[in-house]
């Protein structure tokens, strides 16, 4: 019978930070589980590269059902299948949102995770390329970096929303959000920096560790209420493996709850209508889904603008608020770069440049739910999109902004016609009609296990799920409320918080038996390596 004193499940940008701090302690055993294999894809190197990874083997390749807003269209959503999870596959920016989302979250109700509380996490796990501050740590494993050779239109876009007023901020991530300015990025000697790199490479060598790829878990074992362990599909075999402590579950904003359900933790109705026995009866599993959206203005370039191969495209910023208000975050995010960045119907050949505006406090809630009760099937995603008008007249109050910026001065020796949405469409109607067109996610689901104490709450502030014993999730999908900008670097931190919950809570309890007579599978182990 195989033992660990934690499971990790899925090895994202959560899982590899907690598999690396509870094995600081040599005498605790993790197993950490990953669906996916290590990331041996040249494209995985190479900023520039990281959408030749959607789609592949590395990628679940999700959709949502048909979106009623955005006529029905169904919106791709990749998700890392790989060490990393989607700190693999993505844009590389390193945002940790505003201190307005972290003071909410605790006024929701939820101890310990003011802006105050978390920032000494950021900075755990940061190696800030410009040395240590108030709000900037060294000593981490996740380097940050400024962009390597930044395009000259990214430069030009943060000089001309400058010359409109903006304020120029050199730094997200420091004493204010708000302003224009370049993305800093998890690179590291102009490579991709995830956090299977960073967190878990170099520590495979911890006996104390076991890190097994290609392991599909299909569900959590139950002893009454209390976790005991997992199964999970391997090389064509299925097995069980026990734990004396905790499960983590760190599977991101859809496979979390996909898990919890498969495994009778959930709407208690929504199960029964597959089979599945209730363990526990959460109807907030798989609610709450938010998720950025954003659309893109596009022009043709008059030069050659060929992004560097350190290049993550979406060089440059900028966050504001479109209501005047500072004591909130703000509401808006632009990505710029130096590529036609643009929906299909609106492709051009040749160089060009784009940038999209992002809802950042989007209004429309989502949800998902089983479509069967076999764990090979995905979960039905309904993001519900614009569901909210209110996000919808933001996007469009972006676009304007945009095309205020493109038409600065400095973009004159660069700009060629508009690309997208198109010159022609002046009217707002027409640009409405434009944003429901073309309009897309930016990658960025969370909150369907949300953090809380409420009756939607799916965890508590410890990350503990409520109903059940020995089980946490710690990912995306605990947050109340979606960041404001990319959600890695969030996400990193609430792995490390979580890290420390666990250490805090397990150093004061004594050790659980597991139950006997359960009947458990020798675990066949592959890819130590990694």
């Amino acid at each position: 019978m195989s033992k660990y004193d934690y499971i990790v499940i899925g090895a994202g940008s959560a899982g590899c930070v907690v598999a690396n701090r509870l094995t600081e302690d040599g005498k605790t055993t993790v197993l950490l589980l990953e669906a996916g294999n290590p990331a041996t894809l040249p494209e995985h190197q190479v900023p520039v590269d990281w959408t030749k990874l959607w789609g592949t083997e590395v990628d679940w390749a999700y959709f949502t059902e048909e979106e009623p807003h955005l006529n029905n269209r169904k919106i791709y959503c990749p998700r890392g299948k790989v060490l990393g999870g989607t700190s693999s596959i993505n844009a590389m920016i390193y945002i940790r949102g505003s201190r307005h989302d972290y003071d909410r979250w605790q006024e929701l109700g939820n101890h310990g995770w003011s802006y105050q509380d978390v920032l000494p996490y950021f900075k755990k796990s940061e190696n800030q390329q410009r040395g240590a501050s108030e709000f900037h740590g060294v000593d981490g494993l996740l380097n940050v970096t400024d962009p390597i050779a930044p395009s000259v239109t990214s430069q030009l876009f943060v000089e001309a929303a400058v010359a409109l007023g903006y304020e120029c901020n050199p730094d997200f991530n420091g004493v204010e959000q708000s302003g224009a300015g370049l993305y800093q990025l998890t690179v590291k000697d102009g490579k991709r920096q995830s956090t299977a790199t960073a967190f878990l490479l170099p520590i495979l060598d911890r006996p104390n560790l076991t890190v097994t790829t290609g392991a599909l878990v299909t569900r959590l074992l139950f002893e009454g209420t209390r976790t005991i362990g997992v199964e999970y599909l391997h090389q064509g075999t299925m097995h069980q493996t026990f734990v004396n402590q905790e499960v983590i579950l760190s599977a991101g904003a859809f496979d979390s709850p996909k898990l919890l359900m498969l495994s009778g933790i959930g709407n208690a109705e929504h199960l029964r209508s597959l089979d599945i026995p209730v363990i526990a009866d959460l109807p907030g599993v798989g609610q709450n889904l938010q998720d950025h959206l954003h659309v893109a203005v596009a022009h043709q370039a008059t030069q050659d603008l060929q992004p560097a191969s350190t290049s993550n495209i979406a060089e440059a910023g900028l966050f504001l608020h479109t209501e005047g208000r500072l004591d909130v975050a703000p509401d808006l995010q632009f990505h710029s770069g130096p590529v036609l960045w643009t929906h299909p119907a609106y492709s051009r050949e040749g160089p060009g440049f784009t940038a999209t505006v992002c809802l950042t406090n989007p209004q429309s809630r989502g949800d998902l739910t089983l479509r069967s009760a076999s764990p090979h099937d995905p979960v039905v995603i309904r993001m519900n999109y614009l569901q909210n008008e209110s996000d919808l007249q933001k996007l469009l109050t972006g676009i304007k902004i945009i095309r205020q910026i493109f038409h600065s001065d400095v973009f004159d020796e660069f700009r060629g016609e508009e690309a997208a949405p198109g010159a022609e469409k002046k009217s707002d109607e027409a640009l409405l009609a434009y944003i429901r067109e073309t309009c897309d996610t930016v990658y960025h689901p969370v909150g369907t296990c949300k953090m809380g104490t409420d009756s939607d709450s799916v965890v508590d502030p410890e990350l503990r799920v409520h109903g059940v014993e020995g089980l946490r999730v710690v990912d995306a999908s605990i947050m109340p409320t979606i960041s404001t900008g990319n959600t890695n670097a969030p996400t990193i931190m609430i792995g490390e918080k979580a890290a420390d919950l666990i250490k805090a809570t397990n150093r004061v309890l004594t050790q659980v038996p597991l139950a006997t007579g359960v009947d458990a599978e020798q675990l066949v182990v592959s890819d130590r390596s990694a």
